[in-house]
């Protein structure tokens, strides 16, 4: 799925967060934001994956205008071709992993019905192997980050969203998250990272700087 932001502003509580931003995020690449602290990457990944709604400018998916969405529509997005690695994780900590993997997206704890051969599979992928059992709560930070892209890779999303991801990582984690992201990439999704990670802007196959607001 290609997510184009077009002109896109955005202001809170009068304050111009970003201002006239366009990017294009294609399938089959990862796609970093990257710019100063607090010149929005988180907010325009916000905007791309509906979860914020621009002051002005579009969000188009496939070429169509989400501008008119309303909350059915967008929720059918996050539900059936979003996922959402964010840097509180996402995890319902008093689940299980294997929980966590099948639920049909961070936004909604309700899951799809598990499939276990598929949820071996994914956490296999991800280094999680055989932790099906325990509390996500068990888990340290670089696992948490791992399981909610197993959830990525269980549901076949189409668009994941990433904020930050190796954010507080050691190196190792940090590695493994990037291999992970890169490998929904080349499995042809659309992957969009809000980071001031070199390692992950070295990974990237586009990325897009913003410029920043000045205040005062």
């Amino acid at each position: 799925m290609r997510i184009e932001a077009d002109q896109v502003t955005m202001m809170m509580n009068e304050r111009t967060i970003m201002e006239n931003e366009s990017v294009v995020c294609s399938p089959g690449a990862l796609t970093a934001l990257v710019g100063p602290s607090g010149a929005g990457k988180t907010t325009l990944l916000h905007v791309l994956g509906l979860l914020l709604r621009p002051t002005s400018g579009r969000v188009l998916m496939d070429g169509v205008d989400t501008t008119n969405w309303g909350a059915k529509q967008r929720r059918l997005f996050w539900k059936h071709h979003a996922a959402f690695v964010l840097q509180d994780y996402g995890i319902i900590e008093e689940e299980s992993v294997a929980f966590n993997v099948t639920m049909t997206s961070s936004l909604f704890r309700s899951k799809v019905v598990g499939d276990k051969e598929k949820v071996r599979k994914v956490l296999s992928e991800t280094g999680l192997d055989g932790r099906e059992r325990e509390l996500a709560a068990r888990l340290s930070g670089g696992e948490k980050r791992r399981l909610a892209i197993a959830r990525a890779l269980y549901k076949d999303a189409q668009v994941i969203f990433a904020d930050e991801p190796t954010a507080s990582l050691d190196e190792a984690n940090g590695d493994r998250v990037i291999e992970l992201l890169q490998l929904l990439a080349k499995q042809g999704r659309t992957v969009i990272v809000a980071t001031h990670d070199e390692k992950m802007m070295q990974a990237a196959h586009a990325m897009h700087a913003l410029k920043g607001i000045r205040h005062g």
